[in-house]
């Protein structure tokens, strides 16, 4: 970091990222040997962010849970451990048996979806709860469809995405 106005280089933004994604790994392996799961981590950086997958083991989907839950968990404490480590908050992104590109597909089809009935019925289309990451995924979708909208409404749990005619 530079002392005089406080922002990275991109070179050591991509070393603290590399980093991130490290120590990440380092923590999950522990937890899967702890567990006794098989599970192959990979480590990359995308988008700005530490992104660490989990792929190949049987057990792998106990550790995603129902709609995500228990992997949004894992990635909550896994970002924690980072932080311990080097000082910094992490936006590290886990996935668990490609469960969250998955739903990244299933979003992207909604929010297209969802922007089209509103473009059709001119009436605005309210969807049901979902987490920050799902709501980006909604929003980014939307944002690709002319003539249309997206706005989130609510606090979480209960915060969702609103698609409006424009």
């Amino acid at each position: 970091m530079r002392a005089e106005d406080g922002e990275r280089s991109p070179s050591s933004t991509e070393e603290l990222l590399v980093q991130e994604g490290d120590i990440a790994g380092d923590y999950l392996e522990r937890l899967l040997d702890i567990l006794d799961y098989d599970g192959d981590i990979d480590l990359d950086v995308e988008a700005s962010r530490a992104v660490v997958s989990i792929d190949g083991g049987e057990d792998l989907e106990k550790l995603v849970g129902p709609r995500g839950t228990v992997l949004e968990a894992l990635q909550e404490l896994t970002r924690l451990a980072v932080q311990q480590e080097t000082g910094t908050r992490s936006r590290l992104m886990l996935d668990i048996a490609g469960w969250r590109a998955d739903r990244r597909e299933e979003l992207r089809d909604l929010g297209r979806a969802t922007a089209q009935k509103v473009l059709s019925s001119g009436e605005r289309i309210r969807l049901q709860p979902m987490t920050p990451f799902e709501r980006k995924v909604v929003h980014d979708a939307v944002a690709a469809v002319k003539g249309v909208h997206s706005e989130s409404e609510g606090e979480d749990p209960r915060r969702r995405v609103v698609v409006f005619p424009q």
